[in-house]
C-alpha cells in the first residue's frame, strides 16, 4: 500500500531540504573562515564520542573526558599538518 502525499506537504519538504542544505553549506563555510575545531567530544552513555564536525562522522571514543581531550587534540594536531602540507 503505497501513501500519496499532498504536493504542498512536498512543495514544504522541498524547501525544508534546500534551506537546511544551504545552512549545512554556511555552517562549513563559517569554520573554515574563522578556524573553527574540525573535532568536538560529546557525552554518549558511559564513553566520550569524538565527532568530525565536518563529516558528523564519530572518529574515536574514549571512557573519560580528559582522554577524550586529549585525543580530539591529537586529531585537530593532525588536520592542521595535512592542510600545511598539502
Amino acid at each position: 500500500m503505497q501513501t500519496i502525499m499532498h504536493p504542498a506537504f512536498r512543495e514544504k519538504l522541498a524547501v525544508l531540504e534546500a534551506l537546511l542544505e544551504r545552512s549545512r553549506t554556511l555552517r562549513a563555510e563559517t569554520r573554515a573562515k574563522i578556524g573553527a575545531p574540525r573535532y568536538q567530544v560529546f557525552g554518549h552513555g558511559q564513553a566520550w564520542d569524538v565527532v568530525d564536525l565536518t563529516t558528523d562522522a564519530v572518529q574515536g571514543f574514549a571512557f573519560s573526558y580528559r582522554a577524550a581531550m586529549v585525543f580530539a587534540s591529537a586529531m585537530e594536531a593532525g588536520a592542521a599538518t595535512k592542510c600545511l602540507t598539502q
